[in-house]
């Protein structure tokens, strides 16, 4: 059948972590429910690695010798357009909102559960893997893959955005915010739906992950940051998308 979703068994994941023996126990637990799971054990080896083997999902410890996880995840994005799941064991929210910024999608405080890891990069896949709707109108009821306001266009069946026919640079979850906020249009969405919606869990008040992303989209889609038009900061409530900015 055409579209279907990848199975857990051909996702594979690349540990980079220099830990050795957490990410031994940690690959063991993922190959246990079906993943593929390699490792790499220097963070000086981890772009070459990325580059060559393209894994589906990188889960990328922020301390690591030879190359730090921040200065991985940066260099690593003009050619890896999958999701990196960043582990810290700073508790900084300076670390967290940098690694956004770096282009990772998510992050993970040690010590590391493995269940609530599994969960998070299933999630983040299967969100990177629905790609089986076909484009619809909406008329019929169901939600269109593809959306138009004036010069900027999203479809969710390419995991694409365009900007004037130029195609914008976002990461995996740059683009799942900018879908959930763009096919909200007109109404607004508080942090604790697109916080529920996007990560699957509840929203604690603390987390800025949300901030730090709409501020990376705003100028990707061509909107003023300072005061935007299209993503409306709307004081207490949440963000709304502005159908005709």
């Amino acid at each position: 059948m055409d579209g279907v979703e990848q199975t857990n068994e051909s996702w594979r994941i690349l540990i980079v972590e220099d830990d050795e023996r957490l990410a031994d126990l940690t690959r063991e637990y993922l190959e246990s429910n079906g993943l593929t799971v390699t490792v790499e054990n220097h963070g000086g080896h981890a772009v070459e690695r990325i580059r060559n083997e393209q894994p589906d999902l990188v889960v990328l410890d922020l301390m690591l010798p030879g190359e730090d996880g921040l200065s991985i995840c940066r260099r690593v994005r003009p050619f890896f357009s999958g999701p990196i799941i960043m582990l810290t064991a700073r508790t900084d929210d300076l670390d967290q909102v940098l690694g956004l910024e770096m282009g990772a999608d998510d992050y993970i405080g040690k010590p590391v559960q493995p269940r609530v890891l599994l969960a998070r990069i299933r999630a983040l896949l299967r969100r990177v893997g629905d790609t089986s709707s076909v484009e619809s109108d909406g008329d019929n009821g169901e939600e269109p893959v593809r959306l138009q306001f004036n010069d900027l266009v999203v479809d969710r069946s390419m995991r694409e955005a365009w900007l004037n026919d130029e195609s914008i640079d976002l990461t995996s979850a740059e683009f799942d915010l900018l879908w959930l906020l763009a096919s909200s249009a007109g109404r607004v969405l508080s942090r604790e739906e697109i916080f529920t919606a996007l990560r699957g869990i509840e929203y604690d008040g603390q987390d800025r992950s949300i901030d730090v992303r709409v501020s990376r989209i705003r100028p990707k889609i061509g909107d003023d940051p300072v005061h935007p038009r299209r993503i409306k900061t709307v004081r207490s409530k949440g963000y709304l998308f502005v159908k005709e900015a």
